[in-house]
């Protein structure tokens, strides 16, 4: 599993979150969580106020493919999206990534491809 967006603890246990405009975090689980509330099949949500959350920080997941810094964006099915992060329109080129924006380009490389997965916290 590829991990890319905030994670926070608390009371002890890691979760996905995203921070509010009013203060508050919202924490996300994929099972049941006391005080949690499912808000669609195999989600469920807690909001807390962001003074009771022990950390909050940013996560994604990097790797190598064919010699170059990437981070991961997506998977299906033994594929994963990469974004190149070396900011070099003739490396992109080199390796025929598709432009998605000015200065953004991706692929998809087979999993079996990729070197060096690790998460970085931001």
């Amino acid at each position: 599993m590829t991990r890319d967006g905030y994670i926070a603890r608390w009371l002890g246990r890691e979760f996905e979150a995203a921070p509010g405009a009013d203060g508050d975090i919202r924490l996300y689980a994929d099972q049941p969580t006391d005080g949690f509330e499912e808000i669609r099949p195999g989600r469920y949500r807690r909001i807390v106020p962001a003074h009771e959350v022990e950390e909050l920080r940013y996560i994604r997941t990097t790797c190598s493919w064919r010699g170059e810094r990437f981070i991961i964006v997506g998977e299906h099915e033994g594929w994963l999206r990469v974004e190149y992060a070396g900011g070099r329109a003739p490396t992109a080129a080199r390796l025929s990534l598709d432009r998605v924006d000015h200065g953004v380009w991706q692929t998809w490389a087979p999993r079996t491809e990729i070197e060096d997965l690790r998460e970085e916290f931001i």
